[in-house]
């Protein structure tokens, strides 16, 4: 089976971010994504030298399209494994596939003891773990809806927060040279025992990086996801 219709896909283990998912995210992530962003898209990136040569760190982008997440993980030194809201393992194909990429299932209305689990086990492998503190796509020009989850999980783990701002991935060009994605990477924040510190400058941080404004409303959050 290329899937396992039973198993618990928000428990992870170290020994499951391996050489084979780590392949597979390359092939798919780094070739695949890569020379279509690069083509159709335009990419440009900034700020490859503010990422830690060690794992311990989380990935946290602002987030404007589905094309975010392979995006990330095409760019990063490591492998990454982002959370995927629960109800896509539902899907047969699309549970094979996000799996193979190394997502995790998480109930985005409660952070439970697995997520916390499965994230200490990802600081134990080679990779680094990845979240969207908007928690699903935003409105261009606007940050809002910011989870605080990111923060507290920093603390637990004891990881830094880096923050990526990404600008133009909203745009579904098709036409080679048509977009323009512009990906610029901050430097690290460190985790707080106050997780709120580390939120606020979460959010600075990606006002600088996108030049976009933050809202404490949920108007810059669209309900296609």
């Amino acid at each position: 089976m290329f899937w396992d219709k039973d198993k618990n896909y928000t428990k992870r283990t170290a020994s499951e971010f391996n050489i084979w998912r780590r392949i597979f995210q390359f092939f798919i992530c780094k070739i695949f994504y890569m020379i279509r962003l690069k083509l159709i898209y335009r990419l440009k990136i900034e700020g490859l030298e503010n990422i830690p040569k060690d794992n311990a760190y989380i990935v946290c982008p602002n987030h404007l399209s589905t094309l975010d997440p392979p995006m990330m993980v095409g760019i990063m030194p490591r492998g990454v494994s982002f959370m995927a809201k629960k109800e896509l393992f539902d899907i047969p194909f699309i549970r094979w596939w996000i799996d193979w990429l190394g997502a995790f299932a998480v109930n985005r209305e409660s952070l439970g003891p697995s997520t916390i689990k499965t994230v200490m086990e990802i600081k134990k492998s080679e990779w680094v773990f990845g979240i969207f503190p908007q928690g699903t796509r935003g409105v261009p020009g606007i940050i809002s809806s910011v989870n605080k989850g990111f923060a507290g999980l920093a603390k637990i783990t004891k990881c830094a927060v880096l923050p990526v701002g990404i600008t133009g991935t909203e745009e579904a060009r098709h036409l080679p040279f048509s977009g323009k994605v512009t990906v610029k990477i901050g430097k690290p924040i460190p985790y707080d025992e106050n997780p709120d510190v580390v939120v606020q400058k979460w959010i600075e941080a990606i006002q600088e990086l996108t030049g976009f404004e933050y809202v404490e409303n949920d108007l810059g959050v669209k309900n296609a996801e």
